[in-house]
């Protein structure tokens, strides 16, 4: 059975960090590329990071660069996002994929920053 399970959200005001992980089990892992998306209230799911199923590829949409930082362990089956510098704007659920022959997405975890 896939699964992808998201941790590490809540609340934190801002200026603050947070870390997410992303937990995967039942595939294989390290063939998979792996990507981080965020969605607000009443807005579409954006792209925030991805990484490559290596790790030496990475992007990140503009409004997280130099802030967030995706990366990866093929030996725990995790993909992480570090959040630093956190804004009101980057109030959303987070949610983690996996994409390679077969899509798979994660159920999300609720990242809230506000004083």
């Amino acid at each position: 059975q896939v699964q992808l399970v998201e941790s590490g959200g809540g609340l934190v005001q801002p200026g603050g960090s947070l870390r997410l992980s992303c937990a995967a089990s039942g595939f294989i892992f390290s063939r998979y590329s792996m990507y981080w998306y965020r969605q607000a209230p009443g807005k579409e799911r954006e792209l925030v990071a991805s990484i490559s199923n290596s790790g030496n590829r990475l992007n990140y949409a503009d409004s997280v660069k130099g802030r967030f930082t995706i990366s990866r362990d093929n030996a725990r089956n995790t993909v992480y996002l570090q959040m630093n510098n956190l804004k009101p704007e980057d109030t959303a659920v987070y949610f983690c994929r996996a994409l390679e022959a077969f899509d798979y997405w994660g159920q999300g975890t609720q990242v809230t920053v506000s004083s």
